[in-house]
């Protein structure tokens, strides 16, 4: 899979947020909670969906609005990341990282969770040592050797229209867990499900 310039743009969460279809949605008045940014949802045993089965979303913005996510534990490949670019990167471009499945929806667009020892143009930062950045500089920087010390590039997101993704932990398909960063980026995506579960119920 390869990204060009044009479908790696520098993207706002709230663009993204206010234009998540709101099909089925219960009405925002039926289902309320505090914000679950920076936190973890764990699918739960009982999602089969197989889109979200067994996965762990970091939840990126969580409003009256609606709510976005990004999936961290499945892998797509790897990626060049001069294959990020339009243009040569130079040393490092070459470099091959690893390529994760964010979400269904919109999979030609990317983002980069990484540790908070990095901050760009388009970084928002959370909790917990984390953060997020969707432009191109994050991608640069990591090629040329001077990005953050722990990233994850993911293609696409999860969405979640007003009040739905309350319905959604309410009727038992998901749990909320406080995010780490030794999980978010540990180099066995395989059994992070299994752990995040074993986190969920504690303290946020």
């Amino acid at each position: 899979m390869k990204f060009q310039r044009s479908v790696w743009p520098l993207l706002c969460w709230l663009v993204v947020v206010g234009t998540i279809p709101a099909q089925g949605r219960p009405r925002p008045a039926q289902l309320q909670m505090s914000s679950l940014d920076g936190q973890f949802l764990v699918a739960t045993r009982k999602l089969d969906d197989p889109h979200f089965a067994a996965t762990v979303i970091f939840v990126v913005a969580h409003t009256g609005e609606g709510a976005m996510g990004l999936v961290v534990n499945r892998v797509f490949g790897s990626i060049a990341l001069q294959d990020l670019f339009s243009e040569p990167v130079g040393k490092g471009g070459g470099t091959q990282v690893e390529l994760r499945y964010g979400g269904p929806v919109e999979a030609n667009l990317g983002f980069v969770l990484h540790s908070a020892d990095y901050a760009g143009t388009s970084t928002q930062l959370f909790r917990h040592g984390i953060a997020l950045s969707t432009g191109l500089d994050v991608v640069r920087a990591v090629a040329e050797g001077r990005g953050p010390k722990h990233s994850l590039f993911l293609a696409g997101y999860a969405g979640w229209g007003a009040g739905q993704l309350e319905h959604e932990i309410a009727r038992g398909d998901w749990l909320v867990a406080p995010a780490a960063v030794e999980l978010l980026f540990d180099a066995d995506p395989g059994s992070m499900w299994e752990r995040a579960l074993r986190r969920a119920g504690l303290a946020l």
